[in-house]
């Protein structure tokens, strides 16, 4: 997609068989195939946080992608009706069960390592741009006790897991402060020693996320999705604060680039 271009569309596919759990987290994400034959890390929507995880997991995924930073394909997962009755885990009969509809994968990077911080060491650029992005995003998780990157293809840093971004959506009161935070968790973030280039990232990915583009992620997020997130909250009016709610930190991100350098600075 060129910068020029903000259509996004998500593939949609049928869950055909559940492989495995993959116990890492509260939400009990799974590998799983689908119809087309690939495997995804299926999120399920009746886990820990339910939708509001994978309302996370889409923007945060789709604007990193956006950046230019390598995310695996986003697709569109659905459970049947009859999906996991015959599964004998109960826990995870409950998950399928509750996950019934329309869910969300990330396209499964077979054969890739937990990225390393002591040994990987990443582009300054590209650094730089991911600690913008997930101060952009307010992800909380991406530190060094758990990096959520990936070595893939040889030195390929991928990164996965943005069901922790946007997380004044845990409280929809007084979101507007809240898009105009520093973020102060960005000292935590793995990456943060290796981005010596902020000020460079900060123009060249307030090129890149333009105010179109915002308005066409978040016209993806599913109805479905914010039904179950919100029932006081229209969805219409849910995707209006998320797109207002990034188009005011990207308005005003120097408020958390020079947080950022700042937190960095005393860190070297």
């Amino acid at each position: 997609m060129n910068n020029n271009d903000n259509h996004i569309e998500l593939r949609r596919e049928d869950v055909t068989r559940y492989i495995t759990p993959l116990r890492e987290g509260g939400s009990l994400p799974a590998l799983v195939e689908a119809a087309d034959g690939f495997r995804y890390v299926l999120k399920f929507r009746g886990g820990g946080h339910g939708s509001k995880a994978l309302v996370s997991e889409l923007i945060g995924g789709e604007v990193a992608r956006r950046a230019g930073l390598r995310v695996p394909e986003l697709v569109f997962l659905d459970l049947d009706e009859d999906f996991g009755r015959t599964e004998g885990d109960e826990e995870i009969q409950d998950l399928l069960q509750a996950s019934r509809g329309l869910n969300l994968g990330l396209h499964f990077l077979n054969g890739s390592y937990s990225w390393d911080v002591a040994v990987n060491k990443p582009d300054p650029l590209e650094a730089s741009m991911t600690v913008w992005v997930d101060a952009f995003l307010t992800n909380v998780d991406r530190t060094f006790r758990n990096t959520n990157m990936l070595l893939w293809h040889g030195n390929e840093m991928w990164l996965i897991d943005h069901g922790s971004s946007l997380y004044f959506h845990h409280n929809w009161q007084g979101w507007e402060k809240a898009a105009l935070s520093p973020f102060p968790y960005i000292k935590d973030h793995a990456l943060l020693p290796h981005a010596s280039q902020l000020e460079e990232a900060d123009r060249i990915l307030r090129e890149k996320i333009t105010p179109e583009f915002i308005d066409s992620v978040t016209a993806l997020l599913p109805d479905t999705w914010l039904r179950q997130a919100s029932e006081e909250i229209s969805p219409e009016e849910q995707r209006r604060v998320y797109a207002e709610f990034l188009k005011t930190r990207l308005q005003n991100s120097q408020i958390f680039v020079n947080h950022a350098i700042d937190a960095r600075n005393q860190l070297i």
